[in-house]
């Protein structure tokens, strides 16, 4: 069976769909990356805005009309919350809840492996990726008056460390050099476990019992970690990229959403990860628009944003979520006051990357390249990310995707360092001997 999958919204969902991708090849499939190749589509929707729903529901018709004859299973938030209506759109033959998603591989081929007792396959061939996204948490058990995922995910819940390090471990000896620890409440991971594990205990064991060479973090609930979390740090195999969701900088507008945190909070967790780790590029969520946001209080979210002085924004329009807290607010804001605000972040948010690039412009830094942009006289064009999560691109005689080599990082344009390659990263070496 040829089979093409496709996911939209968070990491979460991403790693979901990469496993997918391992279990269909594991048990022999073909992932093909058109929709007109493939006898099944399986889409990971997202719900957690209007536009996300809106994005989903359009790939599963545009999938449809290229290809008639393939068969659709549709999972995800928005099939949680929304199965009816998913059900009856065309081409979907099953709508999977995420409750019985790591099943549903399962469920379309009537075959079960584990794929962890299989051998290796090439890294993954649909998506050609060096990073692998890696579940390790799922369900929230926060009340964030705005936030739909929640209702669609449930209760939070973890994998075990001996089953998240026996993923990431083969995942290294499939080619990855890079593994992205996912959840949707991340820094909760091990409160629903009997052994007394959490994040920290997860991070110690995955760095001294497996040699991937980078492991990062996705998205973090800032209210989670205590200062002595960031002295993990001290091994470089630790990617120093945070993100740290926000969602905004008026103490106001947090406690009507429900964040645990405040101004002083959120600062003195920044200093303190700040403190504890060289050229740490630290990013956020900001939502604009909240129900009965004022332009005073957006000022103040603005002023505050712009003291801590991020590494990058990421901006979202309010959007109204049937079944939550915020939907049933007064005060809900117009449209283009949400669409005026967001601008001015975005804004803000290319000026602080820019002024972040600025601090290793003319540095060395390690990049994982991921692939070949092109090609010149001189060599292959090739692109790739820092530890930090910033973007690089260099010219070299080899194609060097999925290599991480030390690289002088230059002038930074159209949102990509300029970099020379000096040779293969020693703590690439060290890992890899």
């Amino acid at each position: 069976m040829k089979v093409h999958l496709r996911m939209v919204g968070c990491r979460l969902n991403q790693s979901e769909i990469d496993a997918m991708a391992r279990q269909f090849s594991g048990l022999g499939h073909e992932i093909v990356g058109s929709p007109a190749e493939a006898d099944h589509f399986v889409i990971n929707t997202c719900a957690v805005t209007n536009e996300a729903a809106k994005t989903s529901r359009k790939l599963i018709r545009d999938f449809h009309r290229v290809n008639p004859a393939g068969e659709t299973t549709v999972t995800g938030c928005y099939a949680q919350i929304a199965p009816g209506e998913i059900g009856q759109l065309p081409g979907v033959r099953r709508v999977v809840d995420n409750g019985s998603k790591s099943q549903l591989v399962s469920q379309i081929t009537g075959e079960w492996i584990d794929v962890f007792d299989s051998e290796p396959h090439e890294r993954d061939a649909a998506f050609g990726r060096t990073r692998a996204f890696v579940k390790v948490q799922d369900g929230c058990d926060n009340a964030c008056t705005f936030c739909v995922t929640t209702i669609a995910r449930g209760a939070g819940r973890s994998r075990t460390i001996g089953e998240v390090l026996r993923e990431i471990n083969y995942l290294r000896l499939a080619g990855y050099h890079e593994a992205v620890l996912t959840g949707v409440h991340l820094g909760s991971y091990g409160q629903d476990l009997s052994d007394g594990s959490d994040l920290t205990q997860l991070v110690k064991a995955l760095l001294s019992d497996s040699d991937m060479p980078r492991i990062r973090l996705s998205s973090l609930e800032p209210w989670d970690l205590a200062p002595e979390f960031f002295a993990l740090w001290e091994d470089r195999r630790l990617c120093r990229h945070l993100h740290l969701p926000l969602q905004s900088g008026c103490d106001a507008t947090l406690r009507r959403m429900r964040r645990n945190t405040c101004q002083h909070e959120f600062r003195s967790l920044v200093e303190a990860a700040r403190a504890a780790i060289p050229e740490l590029r630290i990013t956020t969520d900001v939502i604009v628009g909240f129900p009965g946001e004022t332009d005073d209080e957006f000022d103040q979210s603005e002023r505050f944003i712009r003291s801590v002085d991020f590494g990058g924004l990421h901006v979202f329009r309010y959007s109204r979520r049937p079944g939550t807290p915020a939907s049933r607010m007064r005060n809900q804001i117009q449209e283009n006051v949400k669409k005026a605000r967001a601008a001015r972040l975005l804004t803000l948010s290319q000026e602080m990357e820019r002024r972040f690039a600025n601090t290793l412009n003319g540095s060395e830094n390690d990049v994982l390249w991921e692939q070949i942009q092109g090609a010149s006289p001189e060599g292959y064009i090739v692109s790739g990310y820092t530890d930090n999560y910033m973007r690089a691109c260099a010219t070299h005689p080899r194609d060097l995707t999925n290599v991480i080599t030390t690289t002088k990082l230059g002038a930074y344009t159209d949102g990509a360092f300029r970099g020379t390659v000096k040779g293969i990263a020693p703590a690439y070496k060290a890992v890899t001997g």
